[in-house]
């Protein structure tokens, strides 16, 4: 059931408002707290394998390691990327022990199950930050209330009515029971109305508040060109780097040719050396033929590079174009802060050379300074301020949320999924570009290498895209929306430790309660 609610794809996302009651239904008969343990700590295994298999297939496709000890480096993961698991499961259990010494408590359960589930999902590491409430990303009026708390909100929200269908067929199995199934059926229909409500509310707001005429002409590229190593073996450095390149000025200038176009991005690492400060004789020239694209078609360029200072290399948006006076180029680089566990970082504390003996694909690049808005000039000599985002950053809310209050009036994003391809991890990938859409109430441009490339709405609809394994270049008429305050915005990720708070502080009053109720 899980598994088909994580391909987020209708009418399969709608298993997410009773996914979860069979397995509430078995640790409330846990015994002891080990068996709640063990109860989670099984359903984190399955959750892992179930909707995160293709993972196993991705890194064995990456590291060239044995597929079967990606498969077990995957399961022995999930005690940790699905830690709420396990610790809802014995929040649970502690909170059943202290309603069977007072029955007035019956809630307590259910709310601090849902409350240690989202502040357990805040607080553990999660490589992909999942979260069931993602799955109401194709639910258009559901999906709205993220502004108030992001996809966690949701997630809540979808917890507590398995809760009460948990508590309604309880209820109805028991002859004496019977007549009290009509309350949690009435929070449950309660909870998923004013969702639904507020999100109307919301999605009107943001509609009034959004041009029709498109305000931005953005050409994206998508080459579908992908697995640079192999490719680099095979052909040699140089000659990809120029089938790369001529392949993006051929897409480039089919877009350019339908019509004026404000600027021109291409995808993450899309220039697989650094810019500005070549290594080669060969390097000098390529990066003063990408600045003569520029210069010659009069259309400013965002793309993916390398970014050097010193010893230190970073992975890179590069933004070039005229500059004030528009009298010559400039390049300014955006260096990418959040990077993807060892394939691209490895933390000084552990980078050993048998580290890298062992791992030798582990990556290299440096972590940048930080969220951080770019201003640059467009075709027609406006002023344009961004939120760029390089692939994983695009999961951390609160990451997005501090770029935006920079002043940012676009989510621009540079993504490669390639290692991803054919799997559900792209649409995973635009999904939640899709909340952080909504939750800073800013459109988005997401260009890929390989898909899913997408312009996405403040409302987090997919207005156009071009899917995973296709090559395309795509205009994309981005709809002008007035700036809109949200409370995810403002806050970010809040509410996980406000969930964790929460939970404590109502599991340490219920057993102080149920040690007053045994005297």
């Amino acid at each position: 059931m899980l598994a088909l609610f994580s391909g987020l794809r209708m009418p399969w996302t709608l298993l997410g408002w009773v996914a979860l009651v069979p397995w509430l239904a078995v640790v409330d008969g846990a015994r002891s707290r080990r068996e709640a343990l063990g109860l989670g700590l099984a359903l984190g295994a399955v959750f892992s394998a179930a909707v995160f298999g293709w993972f196993a297939g991705s890194v064995q496709s990456y590291s060239q390691a044995p597929l079967w000890v990606c498969w077990l480096a995957l399961l022995l993961m999930s005690p940790v990327v699905q830690l709420q698991f396990p610790l809802a499961a014995l929040a649970r259990y502690v909170a059943r022990r202290a309603v069977d010494a007072s029955p007035r408590l019956s809630w307590l359960p259910p709310v601090v199950t849902a409350l240690v589930y989202v502040g357990v999902e805040w607080f553990a590491p999660k490589l992909f930050a999942d979260s069931l409430g993602l799955g109401l990303v194709t639910q258009e009026w559901l999906r709205q209330g993220a502004d108030v708390a992001g996809a966690p909100g949701l997630t809540l929200v979808l917890l507590l009515v398995n809760e009460c269908v948990l508590a309604a067929l309880q209820s109805l199995r028991a002859p004496a029971e019977r007549r009290r199934a009509g309350v949690p059926v009435a929070v449950a229909v309660t909870l998923v109305l004013a969702l639904t409500g507020y999100g109307a509310f919301r999605h009107a707001q943001v509609t009034e508040a959004t041009r029709r005429e498109p305000g931005l002409v953005v050409g994206a590229v998508q080459a579908n060109i992908t697995n640079y190593e192999k490719l680099k073996a095979e052909r040699g450095t140089y000659e990809v780097v120029r089938m790369i390149l001529d392949t993006h000025y051929e897409l480039s200038d089919g877009l350019l040719r339908s019509g004026p176009v404000d600027f021109l991005v291409w995808p993450e690492t899309v220039y697989p050396t650094t810019f500005g400060t070549p290594r080669s004789e060969a390097g000098a020239e390529l990066d003063a033929e990408i600045a003569g694209y520029v210069a010659q078609r009069g259309v400013p360029l965002v793309f993916g590079t390398y970014d050097l200072d010193g010893e230190r290399e970073f992975n890179a948006a590069m933004f070039l174009g005229p500059d004030a006076r528009g009298e010559r180029l400039e390049h300014t680089a955006y260096r990418k802060t959040m990077l993807f566990p060892l394939t691209e970082w490895v933390p000084d504390s552990i980078d050993t050379p048998t580290l890298r003996e062992w791992l030798p694909w582990t990556g290299r690049w440096k972590r940048g300074p930080g969220p951080k808005a770019v201003s640059f000039r467009l075709r027609d000599g406006r002023s344009l301020t961004v939120a760029p985002l390089i692939c994983y950053e695009s999961i951390f809310p609160s990451y997005v949320a501090d770029s935006v209050r920079q002043g940012a009036e676009l989510l621009l994003t540079l993504s490669n999924d390639s290692w991803f391809s054919g799997t559900p991890a792209p649409r995973l990938h635009l999904a939640h570009a899709a909340f952080r859409s909504i939750e800073t109430r800013r459109p988005q441009v997401r260009v890929t290498n390989s898909g899913v490339s997408a312009l996405i709405d403040a409302t987090g609809a997919v207005v156009a895209e071009v899917d995973d394994n296709q090559r395309s270049g795509l205009v994309m008429r981005v709809p002008v929306t007035a700036p809109l305050s949200s409370l995810a915005l403002a806050w970010g990720n809040w509410l996980g430790p406000v969930a964790l708070v929460l939970a404590s502080m109502l599991l340490v009053g219920a057993s102080l309660h149920g040690r007053r109720a045994r005297r």
